[in-house]
């Protein structure tokens, strides 16, 4: 049973208050401050002094109030009800917060993160007398369309199920099961509460072999990540970060997708919260909001909370790869968390490293990642959490310590390009400076698909590439001044971009491009440049190739062709090789 102890508030410097007193308390345990009962973490211990890190609205807060804490660390609690739910940074309900305050979150508020009332259909899969052990399933919960929630004996506990419930329905806070420990008797619930700074255990780490399949071609193809990985989308201001953000949410084949807006503007939150109950997975039919966590830690809501957010987010991922899940972390963005860090580093008065941030910038960015992974649970089924988040560096500026300090950390970098902003081509995702260290452990995943998979995608890279290397000359001497090979690269380059590379959102076919359309697509492309070059070398003009009806047609593939009937650009392949022998033929002729 926690421990009750109480102390006095001595300082008050913005979220920062020292308190004195509080004998027995540790770190990271959650103090109740003043007499709305603020919610704060102990963030550190000084001789007798506890330094507080306060997450709501501290105003009025003044030496003398008093401190409470149960000697209990900072803890989300995990249960059936969290999939399309919406909490701020401490796991606070929004919605039921909005029904009891309105508009407004009222200083001290604590409402359950869990409806405690609601009744749950518990399935039984197991029996009284049974040995049981750390992550073995006892029963099931339909949460959701989408999602059947697995209940799972917690982490540490191991022995003989002395009773468990049957069959039947049951609220969270109903007494469901008892395991003898042969040190004792452990009463479990529905739900639990678990430490959000404590990454929750598996069995081993896992290789990652499966790429997340977003349905965004310049990612999926050119820069795919694989589930259990870790990338970052660092990007100015209109780049579009969030609008990528909000597509890899919506259509990427993770089970889990939890959406955590750190510091973001509240407007970006109300997108997903309006367009994902609209949205039908096609894959399943239902509505994607059922498979959805999100937590809301907008730029209007307290900065303190947003540094905790992360690990709320996370933590609830870990809960659902336990169940043996695929899960999807959207964090936008995690340069508002470190500006958050920036902000309380600076009122606790540490030394500032790099453009006032502190010192400790790289671990936390290090903890938060490394929480990432395809692992072996301890049921022994494979779960994994894929890590995404977006980065705002001011001005664009790449070289600022936040996306530098979290490159270090991940193997994927999308780098938005203003430039591409400007010209409306989205995804924005410039082809020159992205990278992924991810191609060689999902190759075999996409050779089952099509053997030629790498080399494919490696010819068009190298194609971008010298398009890149030759707009450089272009800008000197013009495009008529280099030979007519060159030339065609350019144009070939040009296809790539406009039928390929560029994705709209918004279309009801190209908002989402299945793997198999994405290889025929590029393989098409592939088919216009080597043909084509050939009737180059042999004295065919560019205009000549780009004057016929069949190669305009291309651009119009991506949206006119339905994932389901890729046959279509199998045809259109015949009717573009053909139109290109019709050239060969007529040249000879002349």
């Amino acid at each position: 049973m926690s421990s009750t102890v109480t102390g006095k508030v001595i300082s008050v410097n913005g979220p920062i208050v020292k308190a004195i007193g509080l004998k027995g308390i540790r770190m990271f345990d959650i103090a109740e401050v003043g007499s709305d009962r603020l919610i704060g973490e102990v963030i550190r211990l000084v001789e007798d002094v506890t330094i507080i890190q306060v997450y709501e609205d501290n105003t009025g807060l003044m030496p003398g109030d008093e401190v409470i804490s149960y000697c209990r660390p900072l803890s989300v609690l995990l249960g059936p009800g969290l999939i399309t739910n919406i909490y701020d940074g401490i796991q606070r309900p929004l919605v039921g917060i909005s029904e009891v305050c309105g508009n407004y979150i009222k200083k001290g508020i604590k409402l359950s993160p869990l409806d405690m009332s609601r009744k749950w259909k518990f399935e039984l899969l197991t029996k009284t007398g049974t040995r049981v052990k750390e992550g073995d399933i006892l029963g099931e919960i339909r949460e959701s369309p989408l999602v059947m929630h697995r209940i799972l004996v917690p982490p540490g506990v191991s022995g003989r199920l002395t009773n468990i419930a049957d069959t039947g329905e049951y609220t969270i806070e109903d007494e469901v099961y008892i395991v003898d420990t042969g040190v004792g008797t452990y009463t479990g619930k529905l739900a639990e509460y678990w430490p959000v700074r404590k990454p929750r255990p598996s069995r081993i780490r896992k290789k990652p072999f499966m790429p997340l399949v977003t349905g965004q071609r310049v990612i999926d193809t050119f820069f795919p990540i694989a589930r259990g990985g870790t990338a970052i989308i660092p990007g100015g201001f209109g780049t579009g970060k969030t609008m990528t953000q909000h597509a890899l949410a919506k259509w990427c084949n993770a089970d889990i997708i939890v959406y955590i807006g750190c510091g973001e503007r509240g407007n970006e939150m109300t997108d997903v919260l309006t367009d994902f109950p609209k949205l039908i997975d096609e894959r399943n039919g239902q509505p994607l909001i059922e498979r959805t966590v999100m937590i809301a830690n907008t730029s209007n809501m307290p900065v303190p909370a947003r540094e905790v957010s992360i690990y709320t987010g996370v933590t609830i991922a870990e809960y659902y790869r336990d169940m043996g899940y695929s899960v999807a972390v959207m964090a936008d963005s995690t340069s508002r968390w470190a500006e958050a860090l920036r902000e309380l580093s600076s009122r606790l008065g540490d030394m500032p490293a790099e453009e006032g941030f502190p010192p400790y910038l790289a671990t936390r960015l290090a903890e938060f990642y490394e929480r990432a992974g395809l692992v072996e649970t301890l049921s022994g089924n494979d779960g994994d959490i894929t890590i995404i988040g977006a980065v705002s560096p001011p001005g664009g500026d790449f070289s600022e310590p936040v996306t530098q300090h979290t490159t270090r950390f991940v193997r994927c970098f999308w780098a938005l390009d203003k430039v591409l902003a400007d010209a409306r081509h989205y995804p924005s995702i410039s082809w020159i400076d992205s990278y992924t260290e991810y191609l060689h452990d999902i190759e075999g995943w996409w050779k089952n698909l099509d053997s030629q998979w790498l080399s494919v995608r490696n010819e068009t890279m190298n194609i971008l590439l010298e398009d890149h290397r030759l707009e450089q000359v272009v800008k000197l001497v013009g495009t008529d001044a280099l030979p007519p090979v060159q030339q065609f690269i350019l144009f070939v380059a040009e296809m790539i971009k406009n039928a390929f590379l560029q994705q709209n959102a918004f279309d009801p076919i190209d908002k989402y491009c299945s793997p198999e359309k994405q290889l025929n697509l590029l393989e098409t492309i592939l088919d216009l440049y080597k043909k084509g070059s050939e009737l180059i070398r042999d004295g065919l003009s560019v205009k000549d190739i780009a004057a016929l009806d069949v190669v305009s047609e291309m651009v119009r593939l991506k949206s006119e062709v339905p994932n389901n009937k890729t046959g279509r650009i199998d045809e259109y392949r015949k009717r573009l090789a053909s139109g290109l022998d019709s050239l060969k033929e007529h040249m000879t002729e002349v």
